[in-house]
């Protein structure tokens, strides 16, 4: 007698849906959304400044387009996702904002330097100097070479100076001397870039008892005295920064303290040590106050730091903007171009910093 075996049967699973993934924007729509919300601003601009009404505004282009990206986001999210997503893209979105709301002042500057400097931006203006020059032609290069030269001084002064008493501050500092040390450097901090100036002709006029000195050294001493208190400050928050077991191990093997730190500490710390010492070359690059008193200005060329007045770029592009010839525009292009060059070279600076620090910084394992 046989048994049939009943086939059971099939349950045929409706698929289900997760309220939580579905309906959700891709990756990429919040940055289609802003680089779409940024072009329809930039366009209407550029229409309005080519019909004559107004000049180009980039930075009311991109200010009126973020808001109309914050618009966007919460609309389509709340289409896509549903009112709890979209209040939370809203409030990210206003994060972004108000971050580029700040970044606006730095890419409006950028703009309008670009703009404008790239009209003498060419051969002669890096090759030529303003000697025998009125009017048109002439370039920057007696001013590109003394802010390289003078800068360069001030930093093989002031990093040994400063990188030392940040050692000092965080290795060996203890009592009423560190602490002397520390609020002179708060003071020097605040100190106007002009005082320092003041100080260092003061300084070389006594000591060479000439009221009329100028020289390219003076001007390196004077931008010294402002680098001195960023490099400790920047140095001494990164010396800080290096676990004290590391310190603690290197001793334990019987390194001593002034090999621990030459041979733990500072590599260890030394990509944040370059940045703070890039941070200060970018904060007295461009100081004309102290230059024009110390260094002074002239339209021939300079290669001595010890003799005779030394051309800068900020004092080029002060003295081209404030002493125009009968044509102003060539002196207006001159001052421009000279600004372009001058952000030129502190963006490179900042990319051998960061060069710097990946070479040299500690290579740690997984």
């Amino acid at each position: 007698m046989s048994t049939a075996t009943a086939t059971p049967p099939v349950e045929t699973r409706t698929p289900t849906t997760n309220a939580l993934t579905s309906g959700r924007l891709p990756r990429w729509a919040p940055w289609a959304l802003l680089a779409l919300s940024w072009l329809v601003f930039i366009v209407v601009f550029a229409i309005i400044a080519m019909a004559g009404e107004t000049e180009f505004n980039i930075a009311a282009a991109l200010f009126l387009g973020t808001v109309l990206f914050d618009i966007l986001i919460f609309s389509v999210t709340y289409l896509v996702e549903g009112a709890r997503q979209a209040r939370d893209r809203l409030v990210t979105s206003l994060v972004a904002t108000a971050f580029i709301i700040a970044l606006l002042p730095l890419v409006s500057l950028l703009f309008t330097v670009l703009v404008n400097g790239t009209a003498r931006f060419d051969l002669a203006f890096f090759s030529q100097s303003m000697r025998n020059v009125v009017g048109e032609g002439g370039g920057a290069l007696h001013a590109i070479m003394g802010t390289l030269l003078i800068t360069g001084a001030a930093t093989l002064i002031s990093v040994p100076i400063g990188l030392l008493t940040a050692i000092y501050l965080v290795e060996y500092g203890r009592g009423q001397l560190a602490r002397a040390i520390t609020f002179f450097v708060d003071v020097m901090t605040g100190i106007p870039s002009i005082v320092a100036g003041l100080f260092a002709f003061a300084f070389f006029s006594l000591l060479f008892d000439d009221p009329g000195i100028r020289f390219g050294l003076g001007g390196a001493i004077a931008l010294s005295l402002l680098m001195v208190p960023v490099v400790v400050r920047s140095s001494e928050e990164m010396l800080k920064l290096v676990p004290n077991e590391l310190r603690e191990a290197s001793y334990a093997l019987g390194v001593p303290k002034w090999l621990t730190i030459l041979k733990i500490v500072i590599p260890t710390s030394i990509a944040g040590i370059t940045t703070g010492i890039t941070l200060a070359i970018s904060r007295v690059i461009g100081e004309t106050a102290p230059l024009l008193i110390i260094a002074g200005f002239t339209a021939s060329m300079n290669y001595n730091l010890f003799d005779e007045k030394m051309m800068s770029l900020p004092v080029f592009v002060y003295t081209q903007y404030a002493n125009p010839g009968s044509d102003v525009q060539p002196y207006l292009d001159r001052a421009w171009a000279g600004a372009l060059t001058l952000i030129v070279i502190v963006m490179v600076l900042n990319l051998i910093a960061r060069l710097i620090a990946r070479i040299f910084s500690p290579k740690l394992g997984r």
